[in-house]
């Protein structure tokens, strides 16, 4: 009993999805490090004047060695893959979303239905659950 339940758990489309997701996450997350390492690492290098592998750069106090260069480069493969998961992925899906399901306000005033009581918008004329005629609202502009 307990196998059928956890066969359909993993058989869910949200788990698939969700798998699918870390999978090619993780696989962009690898291409966009070997970007930062090969490109942007070794330019942020000679713009502070390290030559070569600019995340083995160290500083050295008291003895004791600190490795900020392996830092710079996490946080410059952070802020690259941000971007490029923005302009890539999400700024276009908005767009679409934006084309195929115009913005709904979802600030806008609501009331309730009389039929089903449900939150609607103020503006509305027909209820979107029940679709019951509404009476307009004489003091909306």
């Amino acid at each position: 009993m307990a196998v059928k339940g956890f066969r359909g758990f993993v058989l869910r489309g949200n788990v698939v999805d969700l798998a699918v997701g870390v999978v090619i996450g993780a696989a962009f997350s690898g291409v966009v490090t070997a970007l930062v390492r090969a490109f942007l690492t070794p330019l942020v290098g000679l713009a502070t004047g390290a030559v070569g592998d600019f995340s083995r750069r160290t500083v050295s106090i008291h003895h004791v060695e600190f490795p900020y260069g392996g830092f710079i480069d996490a946080a410059i493969t952070l802020l690259l893959t941000a971007l490029v998961l923005y302009f890539v992925v999400v700024l276009p899906f908005n767009k679409l979303h934006e084309r195929f399901a115009p913005h709904q306000d979802v600030q806008a005033p609501k009331r309730d239905c009389p039929e089903c009581l449900s939150a609607i918008p103020a503006r509305a004329s027909r209820c979107a659950f029940c679709t019951a005629s509404l009476a307009p609202m004489p003091d909306l502009p």
